[in-house]
Parts: C-alpha cells; structure tokens; sequence
C-alpha cells in the first residue's frame, strides 16, 4: 500500500490507486480522481456516484455494473458514454470504492 495526495487530503491506496479506506472519500476527491482519468464529472455523473456510495453503504459490496443498471436505474449506454470502456472500475474509483469482483 502507498499514500497519496488526492484534493489535499493524504489517503493510502492500492497498487491500482483505489482507495484502501472508502472511509476517507470526499465528495472533492471526486472531481480530483474523475480528473486523473480523464473524466469531467457532470451532475450526471455525480447522481450514480452517489448511487454507488448510497448502495456500497447498504451492501458492503461494490456494485456491479449490472446492479448499477437495474438497481439504480441508469441504462448501460449512458454508462458507457459516461465513464468510457471500463464502467464499472472507473466509477468505483471516482466513488472512492473497491473495484467491483470480476472486473479486470
């Protein structure tokens, strides 16, 4: 594990760069980590954010891009063209979770 400096806050994170602790996630890291991947959050993206981190709370457990689709309602083209080619990592990450299982 590493620390890392993300929207003035220190955090630890993985080998990956995914927070160690979503404990430590800020709604500004956000906007710091979207940007690192290229991505330019728009209240769009903010509203499944917040999907995730509402059902991560809920659950424990990441979700899945196909739990994002029927359980938060968003369909998977807007998903695609939100975070492009791997969904449900980039959004994981930008929320300040753990990589989803079975994602690459």
């Amino acid at each position: 594990m590493s620390t890392t400096t993300i929207a003035g806050h220190e955090i630890e994170v993985n080998e990956e760069g995914f927070l160690t602790d979503p404990d430590q996630w800020t709604p500004d890291m956000a906007e710091a980590l979207a940007t690192q991947i290229g991505i330019t959050l728009t209240d769009e993206h903010r509203r499944i954010i917040d999907f995730l981190r509402k059902d991560f709370a809920e659950t424990g457990e990441t979700p899945t891009l196909r739990r994002v689709t029927k359980v938060g309602g968003f369909p998977t083209k807007e998903l695609f063209k939100l975070f492009p080619k791997k969904p449900a990592k980039k959004m994981a990450y930008i929320a300040g979770l753990p990589k989803p299982h079975g994602c690459v």
